[in-house]
């Protein structure tokens, strides 16, 4: 076998890495005649630890504003290795200087580098520098070789804290004040104060950030932050307010820094005691004197400096009750007490107790509640059996079946007289007699005129004088529903009208207007004319004398003359047979 061995001392890696040896095999032990082969080795050194960590510098300077954020991180610092993998790994870390409180520093894995880290705000006006000393050191050491060490190296870093223009700083991350409620508008309730912690030392404006309803309900003095009250308060309706209070510099509005701002409001005896509850008070019939019927408590809306301690009494203004008394507990309950022997409610079914509370506030209030306590029946182990007055139809004889039964006959008597009612109502005559009756456009009212003196239900006029009826009158018979056009026709003297002319006109007028009814109509005129040399046209004389007068003309008339001629056609045609 062929062994290869190196034959140089001390192999450096980090000089030469890579070798490649020819390897040549001879048989017959190398003499003249043998054949031979070659082949090519190549050989790679692995690395070992024999390489400490050196920093390229010995001094560094990092420049650091004061507005840096904390846990931010601000620089890095890398020291060299020349050995890999493993053996290159490393940690930094800060073995002294005045920083060390405020900075840290990380190893980035993959870098292999130093991540500075600041762990608390810088303040250019309080200090503007700071000297680091770090070290770098391997963390995987072979012992083998630690006489070539040490494995580590240090290295000075010098901060140097840049001057940033900051917003104003609040003396206090919070506040929290407090003021009485029903205080008067303009209450001083505290004062903020924040300062530029600049170098220029810049005034300083406060004001409140509105965001919330509850910021309105306080007032700042931009100069001096004082805060001042803008409303009234009430303890009981709202016991805490949170605001926010602003403050920027006068020279750069725009730094602002905030902070928190707590009021307590604080109380003051200003509600009275009243009743926890609203208590049924019931007493027996049958209670004994000194019998305990109701146990009552009060409460009060303020805190328990200004009311934990409540006082009970009935009113010293009134007489004497003689039917119940109370007693104070001293627990902030009072019983209520019988004072005399059975009750009855046929005499008096409701007493009223009148009872005055008062709290231990400065200054003490106090209130009057009135309780009503109702009179029952009740069992003798003192339950109680009815308070209705059920109890008294049952005295008097009268059973629940009893009062269904009256009960239900009134019912009964009343849907009667709703029903004929109804029926009285609905019961009217009809105004047309039958469907064959000739007079079905006959209209029957029950009514009677006022005779010649009524002027109100018809205008006599136009019937006397036909020339003042030419124009525009409504029927009063009927509503129409169309307004009718008005109609114009030359005026003429009374002697020269027609009256044959004239109802032809009106026959004519009443065959287009749209608001008559759409039934025939009987209209009758007074006027007979002057001069007429057929005589009267009256049908009234017509069923006692005969005339011989052809009524077929009374076809030609349209059809509102319909009917009035199929009634003169028959009485012609009675005559001819």
């Amino acid at each position: 076998t062929g062994v290869i061995r190196t034959a140089l001392h001390n192999m450096d890696r980090e000089a030469r890495e890579h070798y490649s040896v020819v390897i040549q095999a001879k048989d017959m032990a190398g003499q003249v005649g043998g054949l031979s082969g070659s082949t090519t080795v190549n050989i790679t050194l692995t690395d070992v630890n024999d390489n400490p960590p050196r920093f390229p510098q010995k001094h560094y300077q990092l420049y650091v504003p004061e507005s840096a954020q904390v846990g931010s991180a601000v620089g890095k610092i890398k020291a060299n290795d020349a050995d890999t993998g493993s053996n290159a790994d490393m940690k930094y870390t800060i073995i002294n200087g005045d920083g060390s409180g405020v900075f840290s520093i990380s190893t980035d894995k993959e870098t292999r580098e130093g991540i500075l880290s600041l762990k608390k705000p810088l303040n250019y006006e309080k200090k503007k520098s700071y000297t680091l000393n770090i070290e770098g050191a391997n963390t995987h050491l072979d012992f083998r070789f630690s006489h070539l060490g040490p494995f580590k190296d240090v290295t000075m870093l010098k901060i140097i804290v840049g001057d940033v223009d900051e917003p104003p700083l609040f003396t206090m991350p919070s506040y929290v004040m407090e003021v009485y409620e029903n205080a008067k508008i303009g209450t001083a309730v505290g004062t903020v104060t924040a300062q530029d912690p600049d170098a220029a030392n810049s005034l300083v404006r406060y004001f409140i950030d509105h965001n919330t309803e509850e910021d309105r309900y306080f007032t700042i003095d931009a100069s001096t932050g004082t805060i001042k009250t803008a409303k009234i308060f009430d303890r009981e309706e709202t016991p805490w307010y949170n605001i926010t209070v602003a403050a920027s510099e006068i020279d750069n509005p725009g730094l602002v820094s905030h902070v928190p701002v707590g009021v307590r409001i604080l109380d003051v005896n200003d509600n009275p005691p009243e009743l926890a509850r609203d208590y049924d008070v019931v007493v027996c019939e049958n209670a004994k004197p000194g019998q305990v019927i109701q146990t009552i408590a009060a409460t009060d809306k303020d805190n328990s400096a200004n009311g934990a301690r409540f006082h009970f009494s009935l009113d010293e203004g009134l007489s004497l009750n003689p039917n119940f008394t109370l007693r104070d507990n001293e627990d902030n309950t009072a019983s209520i007490l019988t004072r005399r022997r059975r009750y009855s409610r046929t005499t008096q079914d409701i007493y009223y107790l009148p009872v005055l509370i008062s709290d231990g506030g400065v200054p003490p209030l106090s209130s009057s509640s009135t309780l009503t306590i109702r009179v029952c029946v009740c069992e003798r182990d003192g339950r109680v059996r009815t308070c209705h007055a059920e109890a008294f139809l049952s005295s008097a004889g009268l059973s629940t079946g009893a009062l269904i039964a009256i009960l239900l006959c009134v019912v009964i008597l009343l849907a009667i007289v709703v029903l004929f009612i109804t029926l009285r109502r609905s019961k009217k005559e009809p105004l047309i007699i039958s469907e064959e009756d000739v007079r079905e456009n006959v209209v029957t009212y029950d009514d009677e005129g006022g005779g010649e003196e009524d002027t109100e239900a018809f205008d006599i006029t136009a019937l006397r004088n036909p020339s003042a009826a030419e124009e525009l009158k409504y029927r009063r018979d009927v509503r129409p529903e169309v307004k009718p056009v008005p109609r114009h026709h030359p005026s003429s003297s009374l002697d020269s009208i027609d009256v044959q002319e004239f109802i032809k006109q009106r026959l004519a007028e009443a065959d287009v207007d749209p608001s008559v009814p759409p039934y025939d109509s009987l209209q009758t005129y007074a006027y007979e004319g002057h001069r007429s040399e057929a005589g009267s046209i009256s049908s009234l004389d017509s069923a006692t004398t005969h005339s011989d007068q052809d009524y077929n003309y009374l076809g030609d008339w349209g059809p509102e003359f319909k009917k009035l001629a199929e009634l003169y056609g028959e009485i012609e045609s009675e005559r001819t047979t």
